[in-house]
């Protein structure tokens, strides 16, 4: 079943971001049930910045459900990637994303594995840079792996990375890797910069794919760009698809109205495909 989850990010360093609610954890969850989504994708500061029992209760009275968890403020906080040329640096990278693999697990939730992933920095070679990647994963898989829950790398766009942008890149990069708890992010809105065709690479690496961030070509709500969502539902549907389509986009014009709008596109592509 697909399932519908909305982004809540509780970092205000990155509070220009595309996220639709802020701030307000009780008020955005309370809000998201009550329009009806399945679940809630949320970004916080560290995997101790809020009390699991806490964030437990508030899902357990609204049936919401974790979808995942953001890695990003390892980086925008504390400056760490896995690909950081200081081999100190990426130790405590790994350190970052393992304690929010084992703070997801606590609810069966994914850490999404975005910004963390670095870049390929002047004067170093690529494949050099790659080992490094490899090696985080690697580590990183196998601790998502022994807490029975996946980790999801995901492709960005050349703007924001250029280790890796596509699905068929991520896909043959994961797929080398000695874990098997890795699944990619299709996030469409950087899919409709790299990607030929978004729902031939979606149907081509189907397998692969364990979440999706849902945005607009211009990253607001879906609807409101010219992303081709009536052929990427119809290619969801045709492989089956069984997670989570979770609204990482800005908050325009308002959270609220985003929200709405969201749900609403929700709705019209998939019917009673969702959960609500």
């Amino acid at each position: 079943m697909i399932k519908s989850s909305v982004t809540i990010a509780l970092v205000p360093q990155i509070k220009t971001g595309p996220w639709i609610y802020w701030e307000d954890l009780e008020g955005s969850i309370a809000k998201a049930a009550k329009l009806g989504f399945d679940g809630i994708e949320l970004f916080t500061s560290s995997a101790s910045a809020i009390d699991s029992t806490h964030l437990q209760a508030l899902l357990a009275d609204t049936g919401l459900a974790l979808a995942a968890v953001g890695t990003g403020a390892g980086k925008v906080i504390h400056g760490l990637t896995l690909t950081d040329p200081d081999p100190h640096i990426r130790k405590e990278a790994i350190s970052f994303i393992t304690e929010m693999i084992s703070f997801g697990a606590n609810f069966g939730a994914p850490a999404i594995i975005g910004s963390m992933q670095g870049n390929v920095t002047s004067g170093l070679a690529r494949e050099k840079v790659l080992t490094w990647l490899a090696e985080g994963l690697t580590i990183l898989g196998k601790h998502a792996e022994a807490n029975q829950v996946t980790l999801i790398y995901e492709p960005l766009n050349r703007y924001e990375t250029n280790l890796i942008n596509t699905l068929e890149e991520g896909a043959s990069f994961i797929s080398s890797l000695p874990t098997h708890a890795i699944r990619l992010l299709a996030d469409l809105f950087h899919m409709n910069i790299e990607e030929a065709s978004l729902p031939e690479s979606i149907r081509k690496n189907s397998l692969l794919i364990g979440h999706i961030h849902l945005a607009d070509s211009n990253r607001r709500p879906m609807g409101m760009g010219h992303t081709g969502m009536p052929a990427i539902a119809a290619v969801l549907q045709e492989v089956g698809y069984q997670g989570y389509l979770s609204a990482e986009a800005f908050p325009w014009p308002t959270p609220d109205e985003a929200a709405k709008q969201t749900i609403a596109s929700f709705k019209q592509h998939f019917g009673n495909k969702l959960s609500m």
